[in-house]
């Protein structure tokens, strides 16, 4: 039995700091080390990347940070905002990077538990947020686990870290948790 603590990885946010997806990527994290987990964030700046090429050689050193990052990872957070009815620009380019892991032992998100957060001025898109980077981590052959967190930002606000809904704090609570059970199933059966 493994002893080593699940690395759990956080892609969200927006181009503005403290948004309310990076405010609710930043408390999954939390929650998942509260849980036994080490955890690294990629947020708002840390994803205003080059369009992902996938040419040899082309990889900055901020592509090359991310994508080191999501090979150690045990599992790994997405949080988006909804831009138009779905995934933003900026955290769809970030989960194209995964692309650099087609040809890794363990190929792109393969045996990693995917938590994801939707966030939207309304009901509609952080519903469609979930379901498109649902989808995105199937193709990726990770494993979604089966809480999403949708959140209306018209009526859910994040001050100083916290959820002012106490039912949101507790979906991405158990959302957090269920990425960390999964990879410390995971880092088990691996011996």
């Amino acid at each position: 039995m493994s002893s080593r603590k699940p690395f759990i990885v956080g892609i969200g946010g927006t181009t503005r700091d403290g948004s309310s997806s990076e405010q609710a990527l930043a408390a999954a994290l939390r929650m998942a080390e509260a849980r036994g987990a080490q955890t690294q964030i990629f947020a708002g700046r840390d994803l205003q990347l080059p369009m992902y090429d996938p040419d040899p050689g082309t990889l900055t050193a901020e592509g090359k940070k991310l994508v080191e990052a999501l090979r150690k990872a045990d599992g790994v957070i997405f949080a988006s905002p909804c831009y138009h009815g779905g995934v933003s620009g900026l955290i769809k380019n970030a989960i194209d990077y995964i692309e650099e892991m087609r040809a890794d032992g363990r190929v792109y998100l393969d045996g990693r538990a995917v938590g994801a957060i939707g966030c939207g001025y309304g009901f509609q898109g952080p519903g469609m947020v979930l379901a498109q980077l649902r989808q995105m981590t199937h193709a990726l052959r990770g494993w979604p686990v089966p809480l999403g967190v949708a959140i209306n930002s018209a009526v859910v606000k994040f001050k100083d870290g916290e959820c002012s809904e106490p039912a949101i704090s507790k979906q991405i609570e158990i959302m957090a948790g269920q990425v960390v059970d999964f990879a410390k199933m995971q880092i088990a059966a691996q011996g």
